[in-house]
């Protein structure tokens, strides 16, 4: 049985701006959608000074960046935006967690998204970076995927309000689709856990243990990954009161609420299937026990109808020549039939007892 395995980042010396992750091979694109209600624009492979051109700050902005290798180019784009050199980290160390900061002029979000790898054995873990400002959304991918697909294709064919509202309702629909990625694993690792509470049924297979430890600690992953994010998301609902960031309008935090209920319904049904997973493995060792008992019972049983046999033959064995029984001349059939009936009565006594 193949072990989860987590792709974890490279272990390197402490350089802060230094992309740390798997995805080293990964060259750095970006491509830029600038909109409004009446019309769109969309311009691909975009370089950082193109997209310093193209923005327009009367319109809606989102740069979508995939691919954290070229550090120059993303150390030249934060710094267009005026993000000091934590935030850079940030973006570029896949190993820190899911964290929120509130900037002056700025919201900064960096979560995990999540989804299973081939195999339904393990997980795919990608560290996602939103920055929003005023009339710009910045999300730093670390590499190519099709998490935003849809949102790509409602943004051209103006499908939805996305296009009728400011990049606050942009970033909600970003978030949206990374929390979906969490729905989207555990309900393929409960498919495992619904096989595997069968399998603890039926089956004595040790494997058995070594697959419900695996998933109990994909699970934990998901918890620990899925609590900051839902801080978090508290967290915005505070901002509601801050007159000096107004980059997320008002009406618009109904949305932020709802990703932060959508965590907490992922967080109690995380629960539900780690409790889920004990069942299974408490049925498999009580099962386990069941059975080991019942091979015990069987062995005390045998063992008990043996021993008055065994003291029988001891008895006779000892050869002493002043032993009447010896001589008698069915002394031999009479043991034999003793010893059969004691069989017999142990038998039915074990019977009537229901030992076995």
């Amino acid at each position: 049985m193949r072990k989860l395995k987590y792709k974890k980042g490279r272990k390197v010396n402490f350089q802060p701006l230094e992309y740390n992750g798997i995805y080293t091979d990964r060259k750095t694109e970006m491509q830029l959608f600038v909109y409004n209600e009446n019309n769109i624009v969309e311009y691909q492979n975009v370089s950082v000074a193109d997209f310093i051109k193209n923005r327009d700050s009367e319109q809606c902005n989102w740069l979508n960046l995939h691919g954290l290798t070229n550090v120059e180019a993303i150390r030249e784009l934060t710094d267009y935006l005026q993000l000091n050199s934590i935030i850079i980290s940030d973006i570029l160390n896949i190993t820190r967690g899911t964290r929120l900061d509130e900037l002056d002029e700025s919201l900064f979000f960096s979560i995990k998204s999540i989804l299973p790898s081939e195999g339904n054995e393990s997980i795919s873990i990608e560290q996602i970076s939103f920055l929003i400002q005023e009339g710009l959304v910045v999300s730093f991918q670390e590499k190519r995927g099709d998490f935003f697909t849809h949102i790509r294709e409602r943004l051209r064919t103006n499908s939805g309000v996305v296009r009728k509202k400011k990049v606050d309702y942009l970033l909600f629909l970003l978030l949206d689709a990374v929390i979906e990625n969490f729905y989207i694993t555990i309900e393929k690792k409960e498919e495992r856990i619904e096989n595997l509470q069968q399998r603890s049924k039926t089956s004595d297979e040790p494997e058995i243990v070594e697959e419900i430890e695996q998933l109990r600690e994909v699970f934990h992953f998901l918890k620990r990954s899925l609590i900051p994010l839902k801080e978090a998301l508290f967290t915005i609902k505070t901002i509601k009161e801050d007159d000096d960031f107004n980059s997320i309008q008002e009406s618009n935090f109904v949305y932020f609420s709802r990703l932060h209920q959508k965590t907490i319904e992922l967080l109690d049904q995380i629960e539900y299937d780690m409790s889920s997973l004990d069942s299974a493995s408490n049925f498999y060792y009580t099962t386990q026990n069941h059975k080991m008992n019942e091979v015990m019972k069987t062995l005390t049983v045998i063992s008990s109808i043996f021993l008055p046999l065994t003291f029988i033959v001891g008895l006779y064995g000892m050869n002493f020549h002043n032993m009447p029984e010896l001589s008698t001349r069915y002394g031999y059939y009479v043991v034999l039939t003793v010893m059969a009936l004691l069989v017999f009565v142990m038998i039915r006594y074990f019977k009537k007892k229901r030992w076995f």
